[in-house]
């Protein structure tokens, strides 16, 4: 039996379920339109029809394009800067203990005061935009890499200190690999949850990006519009999921084994 040919299969099978509960949510849909028989609930085929006209001759792909690049920024640098912090937590018993509250804290303020409270400190600008959003992912990415740090192997950590890897050996040799998974967890909640902040944060104080059309669209009550918007940006959201941070995840566990 060819071992090689199992994940293919496996994963040719979950596309498959994947695709049949796309379409059963389109046949929903679909029922529900004819059922409601309202303008406030169009049918599939007129968003996608929507949809085309606003990528093709709209600003579409424009708005799009925005919203996904302050995404990735905003993403990084909360992954950056959260795996720092929260590597150092996980190494320090006594940083963790001070900080603490600190993430405490961040973890239970909403979203929304963030956003307006940079915005109000920082203007109605692109760089609030991208530390607001920021620093609402940060404490997630810090607690996760947190406890990653605290499951590190110390069999490693001793044979590392006893050739006397230098850091940055000690990081990308030892320290990286078996934080790869946290990293992973942390970038895919990560992504869950930064676009639906920084959709809000264009909402409020931005002329650009999908937040901002949703807004005008919902003040001229374009439900099919807004349907088309929602339906641009989870195809952008599901291409990434399972064209970047499923094969990175596929990899990731052939390389553990």
């Amino acid at each position: 039996m060819n071992v090689t040919a199992m994940p293919l299969r496996s994963e040719a099978s979950h596309a498959w379920q994947g695709a049949a509960s796309l379409l059963a949510m389109l046949i929903l849909w679909q029922i529900a339109a004819i059922s409601a028989g309202s303008r406030w609930l169009p049918e599939p085929l007129a968003v996608t029809a929507l949809l085309w006209s606003e990528a093709a001759h709209g600003p579409l792909l424009h708005h799009l394009g925005v919203t996904l690049a302050r995404v990735a920024l905003s993403l990084a640098i909360a992954v950056i800067v959260g795996s720092a912090f929260g590597y150092a937590l996980g190494r320090s018993a006594t940083a963790d203990r001070w900080l603490k509250p600190w993430l405490v804290i961040l973890l239970n303020v909403p979203a929304l005061v963030i956003v307006v409270l940079v915005y109000i400190w920082l203007g109605l600008t692109e760089a609030a935009l991208i530390i607001a959003v920021a620093v609402n992912k940060l404490p997630t990415v810090a607690v996760t890499i947190r406890e990653g740090t605290g499951r590190l192997d110390r069999e490693l950590a001793q044979v590392a200190e006893l050739y006397r890897f230098s850091w940055s050996v000690r990081m990308l040799q030892v320290v990286l690999p078996q934080l790869l998974p946290y990293l992973l967890v942390a970038a895919r909640n990560g992504l869950a949850l930064t676009w639906k902040i920084v959709l809000v944060a264009e909402l409020l104080g931005r002329s650009s990006g999908v937040g901002f059309q949703l807004q005008v669209y919902f003040q001229n009550f374009d439900v099919g519009r807004i349907l088309a918007y929602t339906a641009a940006f989870a195809a952008a959201v599901l291409a990434i999921e399972y064209a970047l941070l499923g094969r990175l995840e596929r990899r990731l566990a052939l390389w553990r084994r």
